[in-house]
């Protein structure tokens, strides 16, 4: 579910933004607003974002090999954190740029009718783009709140889109706040004070993703649900009759490796304890379907082998 929908989010966004930036660049060409070509920009880097997270989710679908033996669902985290790069640079940096040329050099803007024109359009064509994210979104994050969902989200597409129609959104308004005050005053600097906040908005979009898509680079444990689900799943009563500790660690959005060493009776036979992980195992998959790399280590219980919590401490 999570890849169907981040792609549909991520198709309906890259027709928009495509749209959006062509008319953008016209709107520049003829009155000349430093807004208008940040905005333009902006979208051209949203547009190779979103090449970027498709790209991402057709690598991450090859099978595993002898060199890469937990296959490639991590290029979807890659290509996620290559979007926050190039928002930060050809997108943040270049507005921030231009915003200081605007303001140092300003000039009058022309034909105003066509970025306010534009500026309209866009705003629609991205509110429809941002509704389609979030109508996405709300399959998954049940009752996270929005925070929660773009902190937690194992999937990176929907948090990037969304958080990239976010930000194009709020630009949209900064980019026609900065051509209004131009236009009714006379005076381009407004453009480019208009330019110097869009640069500001996309920086810090920019760095929540590189943070947020760090630390799924880095490997992220299951959620605390899930970890419950596998924790019950793993003991029997019988054979299986604790866990001493365990360790989740996601391979990629949905495909997660579980490791836990397993208390069992002193005095069960190895075909025993054999069967018994076997069953285990396939409790744990009928709990946690994403589940597809299993470690089960039996041993004796021992109060000095569970030191280590199995369980993840509580999220902030």
């Amino acid at each position: 579910m999570s890849a169907s929908g981040g792609t549909k989010a991520i198709v309906a966004a890259l027709a928009a933004n495509l749209a959006i930036a062509v008319a953008k660049f016209v709107a520049f060409l003829f009155s000349g607003s430093s807004s208008m070509l940040a905005e333009s920009v902006h979208s051209l880097a949203d547009s190779g974002n979103q090449g970027l997270l498709l790209l991402g989710g057709k690598k991450a679908k090859r099978q595993a090999t002898p060199e890469h033996p937990f296959g490639y669902g991590r290029e979807r985290y890659i290509y996620a954190f290559l979007v926050s790069i190039v928002l930060f640079s050809l997108g943040g940096m270049f507005a921030l740029y231009e915003g200081y040329e605007k303001i140092k050099h300003p000039h009058e803007i022309t034909d105003w009718w066509w970025p306010v024109g534009v500026l309209v359009f866009a705003i629609i064509a991205e509110s429809f783009s941002f509704r389609t994210a979030i109508k996405e979104s709300n399959q998954l994050r049940g009752k996270l709140s929005w925070k929660e969902f773009v902190r937690r989200a194992k999937a990176p597409e929907l948090p990037v889109v969304l958080l990239e129609d976010l930000g194009a959104l709020i630009g949209l308004i900064l980019a026609l706040f900065g051509v209004g005050l131009a236009i009714l005053t006379g005076n381009g600097v407004w453009d480019g004070i208009g330019t110097l906040c869009i640069g500001i908005l996309l920086v810090l979009i920019a760095l929540v993703l590189a943070a947020e898509t760090k630390s799924l680079l880095l490997g992220e444990s299951a959620g605390l649900e899930d970890v419950r689900k596998i924790e019950t799943a793993l003991v029997d009563g019988d054979t299986v009759t604790g866990v001493i500790h365990m360790r989740t660690m996601h391979l990629g959005p949905e495909e997660l490796l579980v490791a836990a060493k397993i208390a069992v009776q002193h005095d069960d036979s190895a075909s025993e304890v054999a069967a018994a992980i076997d069953a285990a195992e396939s409790r744990i998959r009928d709990a946690v379907p994403i589940a597809r790399v299993i470690y089960l280590e039996p041993d004796i219980y021992q109060a000095s082998k569970a030191a280590a919590p199995s369980a993840l401490p509580d999220l902030p």
